[in-house]
């Protein structure tokens, strides 16, 4: 028997002696998915459609349905449509054990980094315009990263339409509120170990400062975008290049260290790490839509109105952030080179997808 994509062998056939064999019962090579490379990997053993469909494998149709009819996972939760949802892998692999083993390896260096600092009382040499900045501003970015986590991705991941596609989120909405909680941990940290220091203020700033009030409604507004592929699109392709990696990568990277601060890049560092490999399931996703033969060019037009919707409240977001630069003693970058790099990324983030930023947008 050939291998099957469609599921498990069902037909039974007569051995002759009055017993029923399974169909191609003695092949060692069977398997009920074709995997993206020669032989299935951990990871796919492990993920692929451990969430079935009708389509696939669930052929008394879904088991349950929500109170307004709707059953399972409904692909008209998102304008995007594909020929096969089921041919998405994660190019991470990400599964249960690498997970854990990332996020405890990644919370075992921020731990040794504070040990160190703390222990040799590095924040003495800090100047003090960084201290009151990383007071001020830095903190803040704390919610930006939870909102996204809980109420964007979390969202997203239960909405997906299947198991490949729903843990790739899943794990992004890990990674921004594992980062959220970093950040307010050291945040405490910072309040034990420096005189004066407000741990609180950044609630303050992220309220009431107009500095933020553009990145608090690119947030918000991603948070009531139903569309699961839509959001996970704004955000990952528009909002963290334009807005997230400005401020991580162009502000705190930047400023950090030439402000006496080797501590802070290190937590930032490693949220800038979880970004590219969360960026790399979001080519492959997207790119998986636009290349579909019966429904990719429906889907480019779509994400080109996407482009057109979202673009303008990250460029807006991202210029109210100008301020922050000038706050600092040392004038590392300037806000203009700054954020003519976060464009540079951002369209050639859209290059890599084959997309075009529709004319009447302007960064």
């Amino acid at each position: 028997m050939a291998e099957s994509t469609t599921g498990p062998a069902i037909n039974i056939t007569d051995a002759g002696a009055g017993a029923a064999t399974f169909s191609g019962s003695e092949s060692r090579s069977y398997n009920y998915f074709t995997p993206k490379g020669r032989h299935a990997s951990v990871y796919e053993d492990v993920t692929v459609d451990v969430q079935p469909d009708p389509k696939r494998h669930l052929l008394q149709g879904w088991l349950y349905a929500f109170a307004d009819g709707t059953a399972g996972y409904d692909e008209s939760w998102t304008k995007m449509k594909s020929s096969d949802w089921h041919i998405f892998r994660d190019p991470n692999e990400q599964w249960h054990r690498t997970i854990y083993v990332r996020q405890a390896n990644t919370e075992r260096q921020i731990q040794q980094a504070l040990a160190i600092a703390n222990s040799q009382n590095v924040y003495e040499t800090w100047d003090t315009s960084w201290v009151k900045c990383v007071q001020t501003h830095v903190s803040v970015w704390m919610h930006p990263e939870y909102g996204l986590g809980m109420q964007v991705f979390t969202p997203a991941q239960r909405d997906a339409p299947t198991n490949m596609i729903n843990n790739a989120i899943c794990v992004n909405a890990m990674d921004t509120m594992r980062f959220a909680q970093d950040l307010a941990l050291y945040n405490l940290n910072l309040s034990e170990h420096i005189p004066n220091f407000n741990g609180s203020e950044h609630k303050q700033v992220w309220l009431h400062d107009p500095v933020w009030f553009g990145v608090r409604e690119n947030v918000e507004r991603l948070a009531a975008t139903p569309d699961w592929a839509e959001a996970t699109f704004a955000t990952n392709v528009i909002f963290e290049p334009l807005c997230g990696e400005l401020f991580r990568s162009q502000f705190v990277m930047q400023f950090a260290a030439p402000h006496g601060d080797f501590v802070t890049p290190t937590l930032f560092g490693i949220a800038e790490y979880d970004y590219e490999h969360n960026l790399a399931y979001t080519k492959d996703l997207f790119e998986m839509l636009i290349n579909d033969d019966e429904f990719g060019a429906e889907n480019k037009r779509i994400m080109g109105e996407w482009l057109t919707h979202w673009v303008p409240y990250s460029v807006a977001a991202a210029r109210q952030l100008q301020p922050v630069w000038s706050q600092p003693k040392q004038k590392i970058l300037r806000f203009v080179d700054a954020f003519e790099r976060a464009k540079q990324r951002f369209e050639s983030i859209l290059q890599k997808l084959g997309l075009e930023l529709p004319k009447e947008v302007e960064l």
